[in-house]
């Protein structure tokens, strides 16, 4: 059990290693090569005989066949270079070459602790992994062969594997376990090896073997059709050539005895010879295959994109008053986007959950899309005549919509990384410091609502509202550093641990509230009106000396 422990742990580094020097470029190497099955086929060989595991080539497929870049035949047959890839790997590992595995330490120990990049680190990774494996079959061999006398044991292993069903299943199970059709092809190899099982009951094990590792992909499919289409075809291919060479198993274990007398490669030429000869049989049938495997497994009604639009209609185009109308009504959702991913914010700066920022990241998402069909929907209804209001209309529900996109960048890229920042590290504001921006963010949250307004009402009274709230907000913001760098004098703990993200996340509220209160700026004729301000409070628009010296 320790021999096949240290063998997939051996496994794992080799596969992390190569993953880690490599995984964009060889997910780039796969997508350049789909230019056919043939290519695609070759493909898949070449990079699981690298990865040693045709799971990480199958889920990798999968991924690249949910965007849409790699068609359902063609991940097929990458499939069936990646199950030849596993057999390449094997008839690799079953030579004895044990005696390789203290060069691969050393060597990968040096590029491990030497390495001066990241890649050559991670290669030193792959190195001793490959090591380990060697060294965990060494093992294996040297344990197993004394065992073979002990009292019961080929009992034991008979009853196992006394039927060729039996032994299949066994296998099956196993390499569901391990998620590693080569890890058991050689624990199979190893007990022929020794004499534990027959050549026909090792050989039925194979098979069971590759349908493990064509159940493996099946369970981690997740929930995407393309994913689920080419798990479930690389599973019919095994099982039906597993169902095959079962009912043939007597003459193939006859064949497989003239070509060798060895067991382990007798047990890695058979693996290699079924899964060539499966490539061979199915790789032309393909196409048909994708177009069944298409009818078995529909693709599911999706669910409406909230980035997409509701109101906005082309048809409206040639009756400007009405597709304004429409605009805006457009706009108002993407300002109640906006508003929950702001509403949100403070969740995320003051919990520790980090599916918020998720959320809101998410929300962004949709804020994007939306706004590029309400930017797109304007252009278009431009290029027709308007009058001097409706091209003025027009243009105000655009610079709203800009000025709401550029919120929600400012909270997804400014304030949710602030929040990140501060969860990663254990970080708390101080309750005064707390206290100062939620009612910070909750003016700002407010003058959204106050904005929403003034963009649908046009009124200027609420205009001068919020523009008087602007001004106060800057006052506030003033007197929230000065409190704050008072707190710093102080030496209280939690303010110097959060100092900087403290004035960043009042910094970032304040540019939030910039951009809201833009839409005060042109509600009538297009002009900016003068301002009643308080005494004591400096103009909007304006910045005292003082502020004058200070970095915007």
């Amino acid at each position: 059990m320790g021999g096949v422990a240290l063998l997939l742990w051996g496994l794992h580094m080799v596969h992390s290693g190569v993953v880690r020097a490599f995984g964009a470029n060889l997910r780039l190497f796969i997508r350049n090569r789909l230019r056919h099955r043939v290519s695609a086929f070759l493909a898949g060989l070449g990079v699981t005989t690298v990865l040693q595991s045709s799971t990480a080539t199958a889920l990798l497929a999968a991924s690249l066949g949910a965007s849409s870049a790699l068609p359902l035949s063609t991940g097929l047959a990458l499939m069936l270079g990646a199950n030849v890839g596993t057999a390449v790997a094997v008839q690799v590992l079953s030579l004895n070459i044990s005696a390789a595995a203290p060069v691969l330490f050393i060597a990968g120990l040096l590029a491990f602790k030497r390495g001066q990049k990241k890649r050559t680190r991670d290669l030193g990774r792959a190195a001793i992994g490959l090591g380990l494996m060697l060294l965990a079959l060494h093992i294996l061999l040297d344990t197993l062969a004394p065992a073979e006398e002990a009292p019961g044991m080929r009992d034991l292993i008979g009853l196992a594997a006394g039927t060729p069903w039996g032994a299949l299943i066994l296998a099956a199970l196993v390499t569901v376990a391990a998620h590693s059709s080569v890890a058991t092809v050689l624990l199979v190899s190893s007990l022929a090896y020794s004499r534990f099982i027959g050549l026909e009951p090792a050989l039925a094990m194979v098979l069971g073997a590759n349908l493990g590792s064509a159940l493996v992909p099946m369970l981690e499919a997740g929930r995407t059709v393309e994913a689920r289409r080419l798990a479930l075809g690389n599973l019919l291919n095994r099982a039906l050539g597993c169902l095959a060479a079962l009912l043939l198993l007597p003459d193939l274990a006859a064949i497989m005895q003239r070509i060798t007398a060895v067991p382990t490669l007798q047990v890695a030429g058979f693996h290699l010879v079924f899964n060539l000869a499966l490539a061979l049989l199915f790789l032309p049938l393909l196409p048909y295959v994708a177009q069944l495997l298409e009818r078995l497994v529909p693709a599911p009604e999706l669910p409406p994109d909230p980035g997409s639009p509701l109101y906005l209609d082309d048809n409206l185009i040639s009756t400007p008053s009405v597709a304004l109308a429409s605009a805006e009504r457009e706009t108002l959702r993407l300002a109640d986007l906006v508003e929950a991913m702001l509403a949100r914010t403070i969740d995320a700066l003051r919990g520790n959950d980090r599916s918020v920022i998720a959320e809101v990241a998410r929300t962004e998402d949709t804020v994007d899309k939306l706004y590029e069909h309400i930017k797109l929907y304007l252009a278009r209804l431009t290029r027709e005549s308007l009058d001097d209001s409706e091209g003025r209309r027009a243009m105000e529900i655009v610079s709203f919509a800009i000025n709401l996109e550029h919120v929600g960048d400012i909270i997804e890229k400014n304030l949710m990384e602030l929040a990140a920042k501060r969860i990663k590290h254990g970080l708390r504001f101080s309750a005064e410091g707390e206290a100062e921006i939620v009612g910070f963010h909750g003016r700002v949250l407010k003058s959204l609502k106050l904005a929403l307004a003034v963009f649908t009402l046009s009124d200027q009274k609420a205009a001068d509202l919020l523009l008087r709230e602007k001004a106060a907000l800057r006052a506030e913001e003033l007197a929230a550093a000065e409190t704050h760098f008072a707190r710093l004098r102080e030496g209280l703990p939690e303010s110097l641990a959060t100092s900087a993200l403290h004035l960043d996340v009042m910094r970032d509220l304040k540019r939030v509230h910039s951009h809201i209160c833009s839409v005060a700026y042109s509600i009538q004729n297009g002009e900016r009106r003068p301002v009643d301000i308080p005494e004591g409070k400096p103009a909007a628009g304006k910045r005292s000396a003082r502020e004058r010296k200070r970095p915007t």
